[in-house]
């Protein structure tokens, strides 16, 4: 329980929903004072109020990836993920202050390395808010631990 999954603990097309997250002021203003990541859109309300085209302080895209990969490593890693290795990423649509998020991942790739005890594995996910709105996508390559030999 609470161990990761190895990369040949799944198959090709399995699937998997994470839980969701809320993304709070909160969360916004660490973030963009933690990166410096200070460009009004995410620092002056006032400014938000008079020029935001979605009506609300709008999340960064990095930060939306962040939570996402965050949510993945409570129930897909721990203990198993070796490296981060690429992904492609895209932002679909915006995220806004108070918005909740999960992602809904599928298996795409898993295969074994050159070098025993590890493997590759390729996820297509989704990430999607609390209206069914897809906002991000990305397609991680991960290097992951293969299941101990008893």
């Amino acid at each position: 329980m609470g161990v990761g999954l190895h990369w040949d603990d799944v198959e090709i097309g399995d699937r998997f929903r994470t839980l969701g997250r809320t993304i709070t002021e909160a969360d916004i203003t660490a973030y963009v004072a933690a990166v410096g990541m200070v460009e009004e859109m995410f620092t002056n309300l006032e400014y938000i109020q008079e020029v935001s085209v979605i009506g609300a302080r709008p999340v960064p895209g990095s930060l939306v990836f962040c939570t996402a990969e965050a949510l993945l490593m409570q129930s897909t890693m721990q203990r198993t993920g070796m490296a981060f290795l690429e992904a492609d990423i895209k932002v679909h649509s915006p995220t806004a202050a108070g918005d909740t998020i999960h992602v809904e991942c599928e298996v795409v790739e898993a295969r074994a390395t050159s070098k025993p005890g590890r493997g590759l594995l390729r996820t297509s996910n989704k990430v999607v808010n609390q209206r069914g709105e897809v906002v991000l996508t990305y397609n991680p390559l991960r290097m992951v631990k293969s299941k101990p030999t008893p």
